[in-house]
């Protein structure tokens, strides 16, 4: 990957780490469908926003609304749900850290849908990522049920297949703002009748300031900027490029746990982030290689 992309790595990564942290925030007060309706929901509006702000085109092909509606369903509906779900059991910590096992889902998805050649070396990089988060991981996942950790595990397995599909946007001459519009318009519009239905969130309590500042920073920080930043990494770097991001927000959320309430890793942590930047270097060899 070029230092751009890397950079626009980081930063998505910090962006999607403190998304974990609003989740929390917000689990006490609503229920999931409601969380993630309003994370899509707001998202959209703001998108939609800037596709007029800056004159971007609708896109209005059959098609590549089609492609949007499955990259809302893999990408936002299924993993969003799941981890609001699992994060009324485990912390956002934890749930950062399951969901660092994303890179591995992807190169199974990328291998069993488009038969593209794992190579010993990526296979090494991810192993080293995924050693990494289990060493981050310690003992914490005695706070969480197994049903929760599974719901996590399963997520990351949407997000995996997610950035393979993803990959058809630039085929399709979509840019990334149309793409990061259109997938959460459609993950708003798959989930408003099943959040009206199941949840009624006419009929919760008012929230919190707090909690509406949540709302609004996983809407506009972690769901429409992130996104924008999301698709331009797939156009220029790939699926397996997107997905080392997970990797990085166990790391990204340690840092900003560091700098904004002063907690200090232990020696695990920093074993953790050692292996996992072992990872990443093996990851990036193989693909100068290739």
């Amino acid at each position: 990957m070029s230092r751009a992309d890397w950079t626009r790595l980081i930063l998505l990564s910090c962006l999607w780490g403190g998304s974990f942290l609003f989740v929390e925030r917000l689990v006490p007060e609503l229920p999931p469908l409601t969380i993630v309706l309003g994370r899509v929901g707001l998202g959209a509006l703001v998108l939609a926003v800037v596709l007029r702000a800056v004159g971007t085109g609708w896109p209005k092909r059959p098609q590549v609304w089609a492609a949007f509606a499955v990259m809302g369903l893999l990408n936002n509906v299924i993993p969003f749900t799941l981890f609001a779900l699992a994060q009324g059991e485990i912390s956002a910590g934890l749930a950062a850290i399951l969901n660092a096992t994303t890179p591995l889902f992807t190169l199974l998805w990328l291998r069993g849908v488009t038969g593209a050649p794992l190579g010993g070396l990526r296979l090494a990089g991810v192993a080293a990522g995924v050693a990494g988060v289990a060493v981050m991981l310690g003992r914490t996942v005695e706070g969480g049920t197994q049903v929760a950790i599974g719901l996590c595990l399963v997520a990351a397995c949407s997000y995996g297949l997610a950035a393979v599909w993803g990959q058809r946007f630039g085929r399709l001459g979509v840019v990334p703002l149309q793409a990061a519009f259109g997938q959460v318009a459609c993950s708003s519009l798959i989930l408003l009748p099943f959040a009206l239905v199941v949840e009624q969130p006419w009929t919760l309590p008012m929230p919190s300031p707090g909690a509406w500042g949540a709302l609004l920073g996983v809407a506009v920080l972690s769901t429409a900027l992130a996104y924008l930043l999301y698709f331009r990494i797939v156009g220029s770097a790939g699926a397996v490029a997107i997905s080392l991001v997970t990797f990085l927000i166990p790391v990204s959320a340690l840092v900003m746990a560091a700098v904004l309430t002063g907690f200090l890793p232990e020696p695990h942590h920093l074993a953790g982030m050692a292996l996992i930047g072992l990872g990443l270097g093996l990851i990036e060899r193989a693909r100068r290689r290739a």
